[in-house]
């Protein structure tokens, strides 16, 4: 995300926050899980990369206590400031222009961060320039074409409905320059910038409420946009989120594919 590429999921508008909170209750677990493999401890300094909102960042700095720090960044940091207060430090970055923020650090981590970075390659290489040798790197990030459905289960108009809907958004987001097939080339895009001991895995929830609140927020803060670029009707919006909020169907999210290493 840059200060000009004219991102579709603003973190300024009001479905945002609902955004974050769904990805948290979706995706933390994972994300707590290789952290820990990772060894995050106390006194560890570590860079949250395009943060976004503030669950990761919370818990990072409980992991690395008074004695660590916590760099959080994004171009948009209004849903961080709860966080701001040592050992967190917030700031204002642009991961696809600016130079490192910081260097000599123990991890640096990033989620669905680089996907929708246009020079994400650039971005890569500064946030593996920013480690310590040996320092740990974990970049989360999606694949939609890897499973491109909304509802896998697509027995009814109201499934087939959903799954263009989706369609229509990956178009809208591929419009803006996301890679829509990029969590699947993390292993070796990481091995190309000089980490070691790479591996990674994948994340797909098939249903739960969380995923239905995430299409949800989705759908209302990408309507007008759906709406303009006529991949949608607002009666045919309408009539999704119904069937959304009825709890009838069983919504799930692209893969995310988690890689991770060490810098060699």
């Amino acid at each position: 995300m840059t200060r000009s590429d004219g991102y579709l999921l603003d973190n300024q508008q009001p479905e945002a926050g609902e955004r974050f909170d769904a990805f948290a209750t979706i995706f933390d677990p994972t994300t707590f899980r290789h952290l820990e493999g990772l060894g995050i401890g106390p006194g560890w300094r570590c860079w949250e990369a395009g943060a976004g909102g503030a669950s990761v960042v919370s818990w990072l700095a409980k992991k690395v206590g008074p004695t660590g720090k916590v760099l959080a960044t994004d171009i948009d940091t209004s849903r961080l400031r709860s966080v701001a207060r040592p050992p967190v430090e917030v700031r204002v970055h642009d991961l696809g222009l600016d130079e490192p923020p910081m260097e000599g650090l123990d991890l640096v981590h990033a989620r669905l961060v680089l996907v929708h970075v246009p020079d994400r390659d650039r971005a890569l290489r500064s946030m593996v320039r920013a480690l310590r040798p040996g320092g740990r790197l974990l970049i989360e990030d999606a694949d939609p074409a890897l499973q491109p459905l909304l509802c896998p289960d697509e027995h009814g108009p109201e499934q087939q409905l959903a799954n263009r809907l989706r369609q229509g958004f990956r178009q809208l987001l591929a419009g803006r320059g996301a890679d829509l097939s990029y969590g699947r080339k993390l292993p070796r895009l990481l091995r190309e910038a000089g980490m070691v001991r790479v591996e990674a895995d994948a994340y797909f929830p098939l249903t739960s409420e969380a995923c239905t609140a995430l299409e949800s927020a989705t759908v209302r803060q990408i309507r007008d946009e759906l709406v303009k670029a006529g991949l949608a009707t607002d009666e045919e919006i309408d009539r999704h989120l119904a069937s959304v909020a009825s709890g009838s169907m069983d919504l799930t999210t692209a893969p995310m594919i988690s890689a991770w290493g060490r810098k060699g």
